[in-house]
């Protein structure tokens, strides 16, 4: 897909330097394999001591080595994109294709209705014609509440889109827009006051309103869709929900200055006990076949209620691919990355998004499908495949669905009704071969690969300034919990029919599946993980070498191998403008996943496996307590609760620190131990390095976000057994 020519709306281009990194990662690979080499050469004999450990050391290190060149998969030959949005411009002018936007939220309590406001607002306000723009809000928490909050927004928007496209305003989130560090042009400072006061009243009521749990008597009179709501109705057991809060079409649905509003949907599908509502697959679904009754978008953008744009022209973006008179007839889904505007300066929890955005993503070739942030169009996100059927609906693109006179818009919330059953899908292909894919954690994943497998490509497009920012977690235990569900539905599917080496044999690119397998993998590379963290220091205790002496001729290929690819992992994070700190914390928060995250959604799969569990779909909250903020800023991790994983964690961290302190002594006393055992000291010292943290936490923090006391006395019980054990 390399775009050349004037007439083409977008470019492809390769990475530079792949030559030198290709000599690398040969001579890494080549380091790795005489590792093998030197393990397999050097297993003692049965009945000598250590022979367990080091046949353990070896297969460890073969699972270390094959999960290395499936990551090469990325690496390899990266490519970016550029569009040119003025071409579109001139070519198309307004008649471009028009667009449904799909906000997906679930519980008020964990994204407050005004989080979900926000990010309404910001894509109600992209740099597109407004008449062509259809949004969707799927609460599938049923709350009134959120539906007071749309109901704000629509009067506000009148203002709001105009303030936007006169001033040029970005961030188009008015909380984002009005907390941002930067000056704002004293040109408009009155009309920026006015909008300011308007918005932040509009926020007061919606918060009052939430606190008391419910809308004012008073309020509920304002439009016909409070009646929707009474005391019989929970999340899990109400009757479908839609109404057109805007009506696009309607010529009185303007803004100030008299131009046309978007369409703005409400919509909370019906919710039976008695019927599996598959989450948010099923949410997606629902929004799929209301809108098609609605306004029935070519194109389709779907964003999670704490994803806000951050770009208006992250619409135009997309369709310089859809739109490309080469390729586009064939681009499934174009997606853009995940990105969050709530990380500390330090990188406390070791986020990697910049390192899967800059570099993991741009060298799959096509994209995986991240479940927001994805412009999709419609025929290949309902199943379609491709053919040479779809160059000619392109030409229908422009085309706004005409509404019949007798469609009003209580006539078209009640056909919708209909379509959001809970009823309506059964004896259908819905979640199989039509929509977004049920019967897993990472629908979203299972979903791109299936629509790769019918014959569409895949853009992922990562623009300067980011399309859409988010909000990552802000305590461990949510960064934990979020990656142990990812990584579950991830080695489900690699266990599933969807395995991407089996599915998807002959019809995509090896590259592109070693890319899946990669994160697929990440459950079961939490064995050899803790195999290292653990064995090598209890060895060290015990006085058993694991590693080739500093004087024999086995000992650079070792160093080479870990000096190698961890200078490069470093290297990688400071082209991706990270610090040595932050990547620093990236390897401590590594560690963690491997050994807490992935290692119970191994456990979980297994139990499932054997049906003695079933999988849970937990939302990551979306709020945080003030105390909690504050050390966020400060770059102290938040421990706080007791949780299982974390009393893995504090026993590993005091294992390899009380390991360490027992070996200090031997190395000053016991002769040739330096010589011996000086990769085992370095490994177990940077694992303590790593705990710092850990050990600041059971220690010498006072305040809440402390490891609790209990734990921190069980942790260090199990890993003096585990030591004592180890000597006999």
């Amino acid at each position: 897909m390399r775009g050349e020519g004037e007439g083409r709306l977008f470019e492809t281009r390769v990475r530079r330097g792949r030559t030198w990194y290709k000599l690398y990662a040969a001579s890494v690979c080549g380091g790795v394999c005489l590792t093998w080499v030197y393990r397999a050469t050097n297993i003692p004999e049965i009945g000598e001591k250590g022979r367990w450990a080091l046949m353990g050391m070896l297969v460890a290190e073969l699972c270390f080595g094959f999960y290395w060149v499936l990551t090469q998969s990325f690496r390899w030959c990266p490519i970016y994109h550029r569009t040119f949005k003025e071409r579109l411009s001139q070519k198309y002018g307004n008649e471009l294709p028009p667009v449904d936007i799909f906000v997906c939220t679930a519980d008020p309590t964990i994204e407050p209705p005004v989080l979900v406001m926000n990010t309404v607002l910001s894509v109600m306000t992209y740099d597109y014609p407004p008449e062509k723009l259809s949004i969707y809000v799927s609460d599938d928490g049923a709350s009134e509440l959120t539906f007071y909050a749309l109901l704000e927004a629509t009067d506000f928007v009148r203002h709001w889109i105009s303030f936007c496209k006169r001033f040029d305003v970005e961030p188009r989130s008015p909380a984002a827009y009005f907390s941002s560090p930067e000056l704002h042009d004293l040109r408009y400072a009155s009309e920026l006051d006015r909008i300011k006061e308007m918005y932040y009243a509009m926020e007061d009521r919606i918060k009052v309103a939430t606190n008391f749990g419910r809308v004012a008597s008073g309020v509920n009179k304002q439009h016909k869709g409070f009646s929707e709501w009474n005391s019989q109705i929970t999340p899990g057991n109400h009757q479908a929900i839609v109404q057109i809060l805007i009506d696009g079409r309607d010529q009185n649905a303007t803004d100030i200055e008299g131009n046309t509003l978007p369409t703005l949907v409400y919509l909370s599908r019906e919710k039976r006990p008695q019927y599996p509502h598959n989450f948010k697959a099923g949410a997606l679904n629902a929004l799929i076949r209301v809108s098609s009754e609605i306004s029935n978008s070519p194109v389709i953008l779907n964003v999670d209620c704490d994803m806000y744009s951050n770009s208006s022209e992250s619409v135009k973006n997309a369709m310089c691919f859809f739109l490309d008179e080469q390729c586009g007839q064939q681009i499934g889904y174009v997606q853009f990355p995940q990105n969050f505007n709530n990380l500390d300066k330090s990188n406390i929890y070791g986020d990697y998004i910049s390192i899967i955005n800059e570099v993991e993503m741009p060298g799959l070739g096509d994209s995986m499908y991240l479940g927001t942030g994805c412009f999709h169009r419609r025929e290949s996100l309902c199943g379609r495949k491709y053919s040479e059927h779809c160059r000619m609906l392109r030409d229908m693109w422009n085309q706004v669905k005409m509404r019949k006179p007798e469609e009003s818009t209580s006539f078209l919330e009640e056909r919708a009704k209909d379509l959001a059953s809970c009823t309506y899908e059964q004896s259908t292909n819905w979640g199989k071969d039509i929509g977004i894919k049920y019967g897993c954690l990472v629908e979203d994943v299972v979903t791109g690969l299936s629509i790769q497998m019918n014959g569409w490509r895949s853009i992922y497009y990562n623009p300067s300034r980011k399309g859409f920012l988010g909000i990552s977690p802000t305590t461990l235990s949510q960064l934990l919990v979020q990656h142990k569900r990812w990584s579950e539905g991830l080695f489900q599917t690699f266990l599933s029919k969807y395995c991407p080496f089996l599915y998807g044999y002959g019809k995509i690119e090896l590259r592109l599946q070693m890319s899946y397998a990669t994160y697929m993998l990440w459950a079961p590379m939490s064995l050899p993980t803790l195999y290292y963290v653990t064995i090598p220091s209890l060895c060290l205790l015990k006085g058993i070498p694991l590693f080739p002496r500093i004087s024999s001729s086995w000992f650079p290929v070792f160093v080479y191998v870990i000096i190698g690819t961890q200078a490069y992992s470093l290297g990688e994070a400071l082209w991706c403008q990270q610090s040595f700190r932050s990547w620093w914390n990236m390897q401590r928060m590594r560690l963690m996943r491997r050994t807490c995250s992935y290692f119970f959604s191994l456990i979980d799969t297994t139990m499932q496996s054997l049906g003695l569990g079933k999988s849970s779909f937990d939302i990551t909250a979306k709020v945080a307590d003030h105390e909690a903020l504050e050390r966020l800023k400060k770059g102290v991790m938040e421990f706080g609760s007791s949780s299982p994983m974390f009393s893995v964690l504090a026993a590993i961290a005091m294992l390899n620190l009380l390991c360490l302190v027992a070996s200090v002594p031997m190395a000053v006393v016991r002769e040739g131990f330096k010589d011996q055992m000086a990769l085992q000291f370095l490994l177990c010292g940077m694992l303590v390095m790593l705990n710092l943290p850990i050990y600041h936490g059971m220690f010498l923090r006072k305040d809440r976000g402390r490891l609790p006391t209990f734990l921190a006395l069980e942790s260090c019980l199990i890993a003096a057994l585990a030591c004592l054990l180890s000597l006999y």
